[in-house]
């Protein structure tokens, strides 16, 4: 791509040669061909001694020997950089031998079961699911379209998820709570708080 192209993508300034740009990185690791940037004063020297094609720098950066793209905040316009060069992986649809799928369990067209996933009893998910890994669905719960589940998410009894959710790494929706209370003797209590959580469209 070329640097002129993700100078108009990030609405910044481009100083200097337009070189095509492979990849984006950090300023440490960076290498001909990819794109970096200085954010913080105690990078600055090293944008002078950087491998990058070129630096997201500020609007008041001094000038580098390679070509620059000069804007407001090169950290935030760094990370919307980065979908411009990371393509994420796409999951045929299928369920895994090794899924586990209860009973009277609904599941959508397109959906991707992954290894080792369990979906307990009475569960109905919308179309294009990806459920990866040892992801845990417990009984009731009820998700909508496009839901995305990475690896030992868990979604407890009951739950309701709207379309578009994205549950990370290990996320638990609707894990017990606790607080406590003083009992009829004086003494703290501690009252475990449970039911079920509802996340709205994404």
């Amino acid at each position: 791509m070329k640097l002129s192209e993700i100078a108009a993508k990030l609405n910044a300034r481009l100083e200097g040669e337009d070189r095509d740009i492979t990849g984006i990185t950090g300023i440490e690791e960076a290498q001909p061909g990819q794109l970096t940037f200085v954010s913080n004063v105690k990078y600055a020297a090293m944008a002078k001694t950087t491998k990058a094609s070129a630096v997201i720098v500020t609007e008041d950066f001094p000038s580098l020997e390679v070509p620059t793209l000069r804007t407001k905040d090169p950290y935030l316009a760094f990370s919307r950089a980065i979908p411009l060069f990371y393509q994420a992986p796409t999951y045929a649809p299928g369920i895994h031998p090794t899924a586990v799928i209860g009973e009277r369990t609904s599941i959508g067209k397109n959906a991707h079961i992954g290894a080792y996933a369990v979906l307990g009893d009475d569960v109905q998910i919308g179309d294009n699911c990806v459920i990866l890994p040892h992801v845990v669905i417990y009984q009731g719960v009820r998700i909508g379209q496009n839901f995305f589940a990475h690896a030992h998410a868990q979604v407890r009894e009951f739950c309701r998820l709207g379309d578009n959710v994205v549950l990370q790494n290990g996320a638990i929706v609707g894990s017990d709570g606790f607080g406590f209370a003083r009992n009829s003797e004086g003494n703290w209590e501690k009252i475990v708080q449970s039911g079920p959580t509802i996340l709205e469209d994404q």
